[in-house]
């Protein structure tokens, strides 16, 4: 049996031991293997294993600690790598059968930082098809489910990296964000996840260009994200979003006892689960506990700010995948296929009202943030739909009320649109059917600082998930 105290090992705690030298990476790498073996027919969070290149790099790492030899920021860590960015020379199937057989000619940025950075890519992560949904399963690869209970999804759509992680087959983890990719999935599976602002971190053409979209951590703790978003972060010669100069985030801050924090449970117009809002108000007296004052507030936002993000998805995103209907539409899972449709329909007068929309909002959210220093809400409206769930065939119900199957469920949407303000999500507790929940961090335009200031102070006050066995699944 896997040692899960390796398996659960931070990154920042992994490096220290590699530098003293009381755990090798081949140590590390060979008992998350060793986990994959015993979770993954149940929880199916992988799609392309290559744990043999990676134990030749990990012993290759294991050399440079041990003779003292120069060692970079990822240096032999275990990272499990989203399956829709590019390897060059290996596999990348976006979780669609049309991609079965695609083989990369070339790397993608962020791939291209952790491997210059030391990090061991042992697997690819599951997604849902072309990343359009907020569950993960395809006919491709199944049903990933989530190891605090399989019955249910760990989100979507960089599902497969949240049950990795916490299941424990790997250390950190690689997402994306363009609807609530990075952050519906961490707050399922109990870990941290950041979406930075639009332009810190690159991307793949074309959707570096689209200000929905943004790449990220994932992990399971504040530090752990902090390590990988360092790497991720910069400009990029390749890439004309991305900002200027590079921003390095520190690992310590000081304290939050003097901060005003706005709240709003719903966001407007949200139905939210009774657990979610149950776990929410307690992680709100953690702020006031560390001396923070927390305040409610109303955001004017109605259910147009949900319609116009969706909107605008299908207008960008379906509209590309709309390209693949007349020769694979076959292929296509039905709810990639019924998004592709939606985009084909879709106007340029429907995405001009989305820009204007986005507009109204910050309209009220930005003098909201020059008054406070963060706002908190829930990150998902309810702990988590089922495993096999089809938003193109299936209902979401919250408290006896119909909401969007599609992304109605989640709150995560409204701040893609709101995309230059960076959102940190943290875990609040565990509902009553075992799945966790979370809140968003949401600072003003470009304070990524901020945003972790808070998680720090609060993850500290609230203790640290995966720490201790009694805080980890049963899986």
């Amino acid at each position: 049996m896997a040692d899960l105290d390796l398996c659960y090992r931070s990154a920042t705690r992994a490096l220290d031991a590699f530098r003293d030298k009381s755990l090798s990476p081949v140590e590390l790498l060979n008992a998350q293997i060793q986990r994959a073996e015993e979770v993954e027919p149940e929880i199916n969070a992988f799609t392309y294993k290559h744990f043999d290149e990676a134990l030749v790099n990990a012993r290759k790492a294991e050399h440079k600690y041990t003779h003292g030899k120069r060692t970079r920021a990822l240096e032999g860590l275990p990272i499990g790598i989203k399956d829709e960015s590019y390897i060059k020379g290996k596999p990348t199937s976006n979780g669609s059968l049309i991609n079965k057989d695609l083989i990369a000619d070339r790397t993608s940025v962020n791939n291209e930082r952790i491997m210059r950075a030391g990090g061991l890519i042992h697997a690819r992560t599951a997604t849902p098809e072309f990343s359009c949904a907020g569950y993960t399963h395809s006919r491709l690869w199944g049903v990933t489910r989530n190891p605090w209970n399989p019955k249910f999804t760990p989100g979507g759509s960089s599902g497969g990296s949240a049950a990795s992680l916490a299941a424990g087959t790997c250390t950190i983890a690689t997402g994306s964000d363009i609807g609530g990719s990075i952050r519906i999935p961490a707050a399922t599976c109990g870990l941290v996840g950041y979406k930075p602002p639009y332009g810190r971190n690159s991307d793949d053409p074309p959707f570096n260009l689209d200000f929905y979209c943004h790449t990220g951590p994932l992990a399971r703790n504040v530090a752990d994200a902090i390590l990988l978003q360092n790497v991720l972060c910069g400009p990029h010669p390749t890439d004309i979003s991305t900002l200027r100069p590079k921003l390095r985030l520190p690992l310590t801050y000081q304290p939050i006892s003097d901060w005003k924090i706005a709240f709003s449970m719903d966001l407007g117009f949200f139905e939210v689960d009774r657990d979610v809002q149950e776990n929410t108000l307690q992680a709100l007296d953690v702020f006031r506990s560390l001396g923070a004052t927390v305040e409610e507030i109303d955001l004017g936002w109605t259910h147009e700010v949900l319609d116009a993000g969706i909107a605008y998805l299908e207008h960008i995103f379906g509209a590309e995948l709309s390209l693949l209907l007349d020769e694979h539409a076959e292929e296509m899972t039905t709810y990639a296929r019924a998004f592709a449709e939606r985009g084909r329909e879709s106007k340029a007068t429907d995405f001009v009202h989305t820009l204007e929309v986005a507009g109204k909002m910050y309209n009220t959210l930005g003098p909201l943030l020059e008054k406070y220093n963060i706002l908190v809400c829930p990150t998902n409206a309810l702990p988590a739909v089922r495993a096999d769930h089809d938003q193109s065939r299936d209902s979401v119900i919250i408290n006896g009320k119909s909401v969007d199957p599609i992304l109605g469920w989640v709150m995560t949407t409204p701040f893609n649109t709101m995309s230059r303000c960076p959102v940190l999500t943290l875990p609040t507790g565990q509902a009553g059917n075992g799945v966790p929940t979370g809140i968003q961090v949401v600072g003003r335009t470009y304070c990524d600082k901020d945003v972790f200031r808070a998680g720090m102070a609060y993850e500290t006050a609230a203790g640290e998930w995966f720490a201790a066995p009694d805080r980890r699944p049963v899986t």
